[in-house]
This record gives C-alpha cells, structure tokens and sequence, in this order.
C-alpha cells in the first residue's frame, strides 16, 4: 500500500514492509528521552517490573533540564535519582547541570537523533525531532520504564494530514508564526492523533530552526508527530552535528492524507495566541491594546540563536519598558556561548534583561519567572493553558521572539514591524 513518511518510518522499524492507520505494531526504537520530572516516575516502574538491564546505554537520554539547578528539596531529590540511575546503568548521554540544555534544543544540537530514526520521550514535545525526518512522539513514564528496559514500543500507526508549504516569510515572521496560525485554522484537536507532514517548495526556505519550532508545537494541535521532509538543510544540519548514519523516507506520491491544507508563507503575519488556547490567535490586523508584565524568550520552541539573534536586532540600543520584566533562556550552553561570543548577551543586559541558565522552569510554571494573580506575560514558550506559568488568573500570550522582543520594549503588546 502507499504510506507517508511517518508510516514509512514506523513500518521499517516494525520490521514490515507496510503498515496502515489504525493498526498496531510493536517497533524497534533509536532513542528513549526522559527528563528530571518524567524519568523518576519512569525508574520506578522500570524497578518494580523487575528490570535489571537497559536496552542500550547508549540510546537513553536523560536531561535535567526542567528544576535545575534545583529549586526545592523536591526537585533535588527528583535528580538525584536520576543522577544515581544514569550512574547504575552507565548512561552514556546524562545531561546535568553545566552540561544539559533544554531537551528538545539539546539532542538535536548534541546529534542524538537524525533522519530515519524513531523516538520516544517522556515529554509531550518530542515531536521536535520531525523537523530533522525522524519519527518522534512524547509517552507516558511507563512506555519510557519498558523502552529503557527492551528498547521497543507499541505504536497506534497514525493517519495523517498534509500541509503543503508555497512562498517564503516576510520580514520579522517565522516558524513560531506557522504554527501558531496552523493551529489557530484547525484547532487544538484539529490533528488528533495524526500525523501533520509539511512539504512543498515553501520548505526550503524556512530555517532548520524554523522547522524545529514549527514541529515542536505539532502537540498543540494534537498532533502525534510532526514531520518534515529531509531536504539539503536537513542534510547539512546532520553533518555538521550528528555522526550517525541518518536514513532518509519521503511519502509515496498517492499516499492518503485525511486533508491537505496550503499556505502561502508569504501571505502570514505575526500571530499572538491570546490566553487560553494555543488555537485563540489573532494578528495585528485584529489586535487590542494588550499591556504586559513579563515577557520571557527562550524554552524549547525559540531558545535557539536565531531566536536569540533576532531579538538582539530588535533590542540593541533600546531599553525595556521599566514595568516589563524580560527574562532570556539560552536553551542549550552552547547557545549560550555562541550568543555571549556573538555580544547578543550584552545587548540583552544591557536593554534591562535578565539572562539565565538553560530550563524548562518559567514555560511550564515551575520556577524562574512565576506569574502574580492578574499578571500577563508575552512568552515564546508553547502552552497558554490556565495557569501554564504561575498563577491561574494570570494570562500567557504566546508569540515569536520579534513579537516578545517588540512587547519588552513597548509594554504592550507590539507588531515588530512597527518598531
């Protein structure tokens, strides 16, 4: 039968020569993801079904990324077991404090993952990794415990959906404006449970950062995976950082999609989600004054150095608005490098932000920019949800790094083009 790329990747590593939506297959996997929240729970169900091995202390990563450097007693005791797990079993890709990064800017960075392979995380955005011709998707602590144990997965194969991708971005839109206007036209369960293949001749002109973004948030609109087609970008991102041997699938020509959606890139603008969806945007064309109290940059979605860069074009020589407090997360230590090597650190300290260590904390609510009561934040995170940063009558509107760069600046929210 004729398969998509995602059904490609699942079947191969089912050991089949095809698959179709709906069935189950029980695949072979190329990496298992959990983090300091996630993880502890897994290695718990991973002692109490009697495991004694992993599958391949090579193909288990765990980051601590979420509460470190440790915020509580909690968080401490969390890592801790994780750090004695990793040390038990040899995990050869243990990422701690000095070392880790935000997960999903990490193992792409760090080359854990390449075209081809399959992935599971213990964190709702491993779809991340489509960007790069991988099938990833987020599981539960349990399906982790049992990949960590025998290194396979069930999987419900998954139907699909095609977005054919024309044109390029204008100025100061990006892949965060994709997929916020994506989500925005089909809804947060627009995707459920499918596959959302972008391809077309608009591909190649967005950025593998772009791609990364545009994928990381496929979970948004219930995605199970997001993926993309392996191009000369991807091919080049791959050997600039990945020593595996990728394996490249593409979708059959008459593969079946449940729908297939066109979007002219160069017809897109700036898009704010307002709270509480991901899928309540608005562009500036429809935008009310919106003042802020906090505006953070960074996390998994735009924390990679073209996030960075484009928000130190906006802020260079500026100040941030006195009553917004502008937090900056550099997702991986060396973005951070890079950034610092670039000046863009400087440029962030010296308009009035504040530049952290890599982590989940402020996207998820965790530490290191909590909400008050009433308090409104521009964030370039991916979740909106009551409550997501702090506390629940707050509000979190999620834009792209010129968007947050422009609202810092302003106070409210503001269309960097205006600038």
């Amino acid at each position: 039968m004729q398969m998509t790329m995602s059904q490609k990747i699942l079947a191969a590593h089912a050991g089949r020569k095809s698959v179709s939506p709906g069935e189950l297959v029980m695949a072979n996997l190329d990496l298992v993801l959990g983090n300091d929240i996630t993880a502890p729970v897994a290695i718990n169900e991973y002692r109490k079904a009697g495991a004694s091995c992993v599958f391949d202390c090579k193909k288990i990563a765990l980051v601590m990324d979420h509460f470190t450097p440790n915020k509580d007693i909690k968080a401490a005791e969390q890592t801790k077991k994780v750090r004695e797990f990793a040390a038990e079993k040899k995990i050869e890709n243990f990422f701690d404090v000095g070392t880790m990064g935000i997960e999903h800017a990490l193992l792409p960075e760090r080359g854990l993952v390449v075209a081809g392979d399959l992935v599971i995380g213990a964190d709702s955005h491993t779809c991340t990794y489509g960007a790069l011709g991988a099938f990833s998707t987020g599981v539960g602590s349990t399906d982790m415990a049992v990949g960590m144990a025998h290194g396979k997965g069930w999987f419900k194969v998954p139907r699909a959906m095609k977005f054919n991708l024309h044109g390029s971005l204008p100025k100061w839109v990006s892949g965060k404006d994709v997929i916020l206007h994506i989500i925005g036209k089909i809804g947060v369960d627009g995707a459920l449970y499918k596959s959302m293949e972008f391809t077309g001749p608009g591909v190649s002109s967005l950025s593998m950062d772009d791609r990364l973004c545009i994928c990381n948030m496929a979970i948004e609109a219930g995605a199970k995976n997001g993926i993309f087609p392996v191009d000369d970008a991807t091919r080049k991102y791959m050997s600039e950082h990945s020593k595996k041997t990728p394996v490249e699938f593409s979708a059959d020509p008459d593969a079946d999609y449940d729908e297939v959606m066109d979007i002219d890139l160069s017809s897109l603008r700036s898009t704010v989600a307002f709270p509480h969806l991901p899928s309540n945007t608005r562009t500036f064309d429809d935008m009310p004054v919106v003042p802020i109290d906090q505006v953070v940059i960074g996390s998994c979605t735009n924390g990679r150095l073209s996030d960075l860069q484009v928000a130190a074009r906006i802020l260079k020589g500026r100040k941030v608005n006195p009553k917004v407090r502008t937090i900056i997360f550099p997702a991986t230590q060396k973005i951070y490098l890079d950034a610092l090597r670039q000046g863009l650190l400087e440029i962030f300290v010296e308009a009035g932000a504040a530049v952290s260590t890599p982590t989940c904390g402020p996207c998820l609510g965790g530490h290191m920019g909590i909400l008050a009561k009433g308090e409104r934040a521009v964030a370039t995170t991916n979740r909106n949800f009551v409550g997501r940063m702090g506390h629940p009558e707050s509000e979190v509107y999620l834009a792209s790094p010129e968007v947050a760069a422009a609202s810092a600046i302003t106070g409210v929210i503001t269309d960097p083009a205006t600038l």
